[in-house]
């Protein structure tokens, strides 16, 4: 059995904080588990926290787009922060652009972000 990502839910938000790198079969849980959590709360926003990733292959990055793809077509707009030089660098060298992913340098910026997206829904 493997460990599960905690998907928290802040008022109308949900925090997923990637702590450890990723096994393929925790990505498989996320993808699930988020999806679940954003119908089940009704969640209008999606923040990923991987600022503790320092690697990325192609399938967690391939995750990433595939999440926020998810997310958007359930109604909630999704940011990935704390992204970190190394992984942009791998990101793009893997040829992922993550199309459609918006991004912020911290949690700060990406909860402000989401806040503007989402402003006036209800």
């Amino acid at each position: 059995m493997t460990d599960r990502v905690p998907v928290l839910k802040i008022g109308d938000t949900l925090l997923v904080s990637i702590q450890t790198d990723l096994e393929d079969q925790m990505v498989l849980d996320l993808q699930d588990d988020l999806s679940g959590r954003i119908v089940e709360t009704n969640a209008t926003g999606v923040v990923i926290d991987i600022s503790a990733l320092e690697i990325v292959d192609s399938f967690v990055g391939r995750m990433l787009a595939t999440n926020a793809s998810i997310s958007r077509m359930l109604g909630a707009e999704t940011i990935v922060v704390g992204m970190r030089p190394a992984v942009a660098m791998t990101l793009v060298e893997l040829g992922l652009s993550l199309k459609g992913v918006r991004t912020a340098l911290n949690l700060e910026r990406g909860l402000r972000l989401l806040r503007r997206l989402t402003a006036g829904r209800a």
